[in-house]
């Protein structure tokens, strides 16, 4: 039953694999292609959303959506370039074996999906720690609305509050709080700690290398027995 079940659940970029400015550059890309000058500083700060969710937050959702599937298609092409130089954050499958061998049922809950998910899989190379994946392709709406989080829960049939969403954008804070899920965030999304905390997260560690030495003191220690 989902009472007895607790998850620890992990978005893939910008948390486990260093991707946020790759894909700030490719959506960057993509939006001039089709006539969108946007700084690029707006763009990062869009990372973590899903797409459609990027796009009305970036062009504003009153637009004319006839290109959005084109211009995300272009950002997919631009990004994929870099999938050949792809590195998962040091420390990155170790804490997901630690987090199993604890108890946790391990659940990468992603915006990506097809060939990126399958690519970043083989970047963390940790296929044996986890038990699930969730990706956007399985909701109606990604983060930050609480879907993904919920859906992954479902993967595993884990209880919320016992779960923990580890992140690194306000946008995957914002998601884990909405489906009632206590979040952990990183920094390594370009994100400061105090935007983190200021969004809902419990901790803040620099990186999942530095959760991962603190792991005792963290709530990620071990899955909780009973309720909060």
């Amino acid at each position: 039953m989902a009472a007895d079940v607790a998850a620890a659940l992990f978005d893939v970029d910008g948390t486990l694999v260093d991707t946020t400015y790759l894909h700030t550059l490719a959506w960057w890309q993509a939006l001039a292609q089709y006539g969108h000058e946007v700084d690029a500083a707006r763009v990062h700060r869009a990372i973590g959303m899903g797409s459609d969710q990027l796009l009305d937050h970036l062009l504003g959702d009153d637009r004319d959506r006839s290109e959005d599937d084109s211009v995300s298609a272009a950002h997919l092409a631009l990004y994929a370039q870099h999938w050949p130089g792809l590195r998962a954050f040091p420390g990155a499958g170790d804490l997901l074996r630690e987090c199993a061998g604890r108890g946790w049922r391990v659940v990468l809950s992603t915006s990506a999906s097809g060939r990126e998910l399958d690519v970043l899989r083989r970047v963390l190379d940790a296929d044996d720690a986890v038990h699930a994946t969730a990706d956007a392709d399985a909701v109606d709406a990604a983060k930050p609305a609480p879907d993904l989080v919920r859906s992954s829960l479902a993967q595993v049939s884990a209880a919320a509050d016992r779960s923990v969403f580890v992140g690194d954008s306000v946008w995957d804070v914002r998601a884990a709080n909405r489906a009632g899920t206590p979040c952990i965030g990183v920094e390594t999304g370009g994100f400061a700690a105090a935007e983190l905390r200021d969004a809902g997260a419990l901790e803040v560690h620099p990186s999942v290398g530095r959760l991962l030495d603190g792991l005792d003191d963290s709530l990620l220690a071990r899955p909780r027995t009973g309720g909060r």
